[in-house]
């Protein structure tokens, strides 16, 4: 029997196996989400066109054909699981998606605790263990059915809710999706101290800051700061960005729009060309590279 359990966690490891393309992708996007099994092909071409990959945050319902199209396509595809925090199965599902060869879980919402609560511990310990990353939904919360009562809370997730998950768990990635539109400057300061938490600004965020993009100078004002209340790794204050889109319900034009304000802000902000390259993929390739 020993023998036995042996063997189906050596399967498992070589079945979760995730492969990566040995050459880094011009662009990773951390946040899409999967949509339908037509939407995949539609997706990997899109990715195709621009050299890219993409985190695809993946239902427990729609893990099997997100598996498939993501074994065929190792070179565009990542796997994200798309858990429920409060889900009475959240730990097997956690394991589910790592013996599928997932690499992350997200993009976490709708908790019904906040999410450095000690009830999520065991979760997050299990990605630890599964060298899994982390994505979590910061921010205001759209309200589709509002004539509807929903036990969903923009307090519950607040990006600030991030800094004792990133302290307690310093060997997982962290991402904040949204940046906690729009507690900008807390997701930031918190991300200062914490190399292991990263933000995206998909959403709204670079849509309302249309007109004002240079805000986000005053957000991450450390760059070239020598100071002991700066971090000492000499990189852009904007590196803690990494590229998002938020694509949702299979609109796949969010994508070039997501990426066209991104490039708008950070040249706006006087980004430098290697800082921007270290967003757009750099950032994510070094982390997946280090996890595998």
């Amino acid at each position: 029997m020993r023998r036995l359990r042996m063997g189906w966690t050596i399967l498992l490891l070589i079945v979760g196996a995730a492969i990566l393309p040995a050459q880094q992708p011009k662009i990773i996007d951390v946040h899409v989400h999967y949509s339908t099994a037509a939407f995949l092909p539609k997706l990997v071409a899109k990715l195709d066109s621009v050299d890219g990959m993409a985190f695809l945050l993946t239902p427990p319902r729609d893990l099997q054909p997100a598996r498939a199209a993501i074994r065929e396509h190792p070179n565009r595809l990542i796997g994200f699981g798309a858990i429920k925090l409060d889900a009475p199965d959240v730990l097997e599902q956690v394991d589910r998606f790592h013996a599928a060869g997932f690499r992350g879980l997200g993009e976490m919402s709708s908790a019904l605790h906040n999410y450095d609560d000690r009830h999520y511990w065991p979760i997050y310990q299990r990605a630890e263990k599964y060298h899994m990353i982390l994505l979590f939904h910061t921010g205001i919360v759209n309200r589709e059915t509002p004539q509807i009562p929903e036990d969903v809370s923009f307090d519950r997730n607040r990006v600030t809710r991030l800094d004792l998950i990133a302290r307690q768990f310093p060997q997982v990635t962290v991402i904040g999706a949204h940046m906690g539109n729009p507690d900008y400057a807390e997701a930031a300061e918190i991300g200062r101290w914490s190399p292991n938490l990263y933000f995206d600004l998909s959403g709204s965020s670079l849509i309302k800051k249309a007109d004002d993009y240079t805000f986000f100078k005053s957000i991450f004002w450390w760059t070239g700061v020598v100071s002991p209340h700066t971090p000492q790794s000499g990189v852009s204050a904007f590196e803690k960005l990494v590229f998002g889109s938020d694509i949702f319900d299979g609109d796949l034009a969010e994508f070039d729009r997501a990426r066209a304000r991104y490039h708008k802000m950070l040249d706006a902000c006087g980004v430098p060309k290697e800082a921007q390259a270290m967003i757009f993929s750099g950032t994510i390739w070094r982390i997946l590279q280090r996890s595998k």
